[in-house]
């Protein structure tokens, strides 16, 4: 059924919207841009007409004659047009930095509600990053001033993918640590079988995967799985990568591939972002929404459901911390510093 009813199709704009963002744009100004195409497109309908006003008007018999004519106060040309920028609520679920393009989550007018619970709920992001081996820039990117030059005839495939595993072994064997578990227990199958294992705090980046995906001399490009990142801590991860391996490296692109279960295969591109396109993306993104319900809220992967589990007390995490006497809270918290030189 085709609709023209302006009104009618705005109240269906409801839901999680997944857009492609460019890079070197602000998520500000990619909402302003979506909101004002729908603005335009919602004014081209069919929109209301002005309200009826009465009109009385004396007539030569001393009497008053009733009329209905418009209201001029409510005409377009005074109050403006009928669909405009501040009628919408727009905001991300989960924000992209200035020099990050790829998925963004917006949620549309109710859906901000929703936008809030996959915030909360913090799902794995999948970064495609790419850096350049043999000159450091003061920001760790490539449009700032170069610090540092060395050489990187050194660097091979095995180097980098030898020190990405390290890493990646380290990061996850932290997570667990945070959790007060052995790594090698049955305690640690358990808790990871329910869920990611998110960290208390959301100021902690946790990276679950990492690896080399593309490298041309001195061109490389990663695969990044990270939970609570920003494009600062990616960029600096691509500096710390040069560094281990003796020798400097800057990000030159860092490109979101995926959030939780939203893919670039399914965001908008800018040429798209029209009234139908998103309608049809809103309805697309609510069949994923109700096809996985962990989007909204994973199940607890805290240790408290053990103890029932295991009442015989007999799993110890490392440095003999008893698991059934962590509460939920003590065992998520993560310590007072934690930095990148922790996972070297």
């Amino acid at each position: 059924m085709i609709v023209r009813d302006s009104a009618a199709i705005f109240r269906s704009l409801n839901g999680i919207l997944n857009v492609y963002k460019p890079a070197g744009i602000s998520v500000k100004r990619t909402t302003n841009a979506i909101i004002t195409n729908l603005c335009k497109d919602l004014n081209q309908l069919s929109v209301r007409e002005p309200r009826q006003r009465l009109s009385f008007e004396k007539t030569a018999e001393d009497s008053f004659a009733l009329d209905v004519v418009p209201d001029i106060a409510d005409d377009i040309r005074v109050v403006g047009e009928r669909h405009q920028i501040a009628d919408f609520k727009c905001q991300p679920a989960i924000t992209l930095g200035h020099h990050t393009s790829g998925v963004l989550l917006l949620g549309l007018n109710s859906g901000t509600r929703d936008a809030f619970k996959i915030r909360i709920n913090r799902p794995v992001r999948v970064y495609r990053v790419s850096g350049r081996f043999g000159k450091a820039t003061e920001t760790h990117f490539s449009n700032s001033r170069i610090i540092a030059r060395s050489s990187y005839g050194h660097v091979s495939h095995g180097k980098i993918m030898g020190l990405l595993s390290s890493l990646q072994a380290s990061h996850q064997r932290k997570m667990f640590e945070l959790a007060g578990v052995d790594i090698q227990t049955e305690a640690a199958f358990n808790l990871a079988k329910k869920g990611t294992i998110r960290p208390a705090s959301s100021e902690l980046p946790v990276i679950y995967g990492i690896t080399l995906v593309d490298f041309t001399r001195p061109n490389f490009t990663l695969e990044i799985h990270a939970l609570n990142e920003n494009e600062d801590y990616l960029a600096t991860l691509v500096h710390e990568i040069g560094l281990d391996l003796r020798s400097v490296a800057h990000c030159t692109g860092i490109r979101c591939i995926r959030s939780g279960y939203f893919s670039h295969e399914q965001s908008l591109l800018r040429h798209n972002w029209t009234l139908p396109d998103i309608v049809k993306n809103l309805k697309e993104n609510s069949v994923i929404i109700h096809e996985n319900p962990s989007i909204f809220r994973q199940e607890s992967s805290a240790l408290v459901d053990i103890e029932a589990q295991n009442p015989d007390n007999s799993y110890q995490g490392q440095n003999g911390i008893n698991i059934n006497q962590i509460t939920e809270k003590s065992a998520l918290d993560p310590p007072e510093q934690i930095d990148l030189q922790t996972f070297r």
